[in-house]
């Protein structure tokens, strides 16, 4: 393998080279539209440190109908998809209870997130069109 075949998303890590990268998406509990401009900005903050925490990159997030979250990340292989996942909703939940406790009143049984969750892995072909997609959930 050349460098001049290397794509600029390629990754590389002590032992392998790599361009791992996911498309999740993951809703509140019950779709209560809890997810308001105010908490949107908190939790992209809450999300993005969290990649940065555990190890993996949050290049996108965005909420929309403020009920349901797309994420673009890219990892490392050793980094399982469900850790991912399992780290950026619990994590997030928890923060966004604590800084938005009225949340509580919407979301009986301190539960912010539905339990399932999608998830795709993204080729570096199908890369751009996933960001666009993801970029016209903007709020228009």
């Amino acid at each position: 393998m050349n460098k001049t075949n290397l794509k600029s998303n390629v990754k590389r890590g002590r032992t392998c080279v790599y361009n791992c990268n996911y498309h999740i998406v993951f809703s509140t509990k019950y779709r209560r539209k809890v997810l308001t401009p105010k908490v949107e900005e908190y939790l992209k903050k809450v999300i993005i440190k969290t990649g940065i925490e555990k190890g993996f990159d949050v290049a996108m997030v965005e909420v929309r109908e403020q009920d349901h979250v797309h994420i673009f990340v890219s990892a490392h292989p050793k980094i399982a998809p469900s850790y991912i996942v399992k780290m950026i909703k619990g994590i997030s939940a928890r923060k966004l209870f604590l800084k938005f406790p009225e949340l509580k009143k919407k979301l009986w049984k301190g539960h912010l997130w539905n339990p399932s969750y999608y998830i795709e892995t993204i080729g570096s072909i199908s890369e751009e069109v996933i960001r666009k997609y993801i970029e016209n959930q903007k709020r228009k």
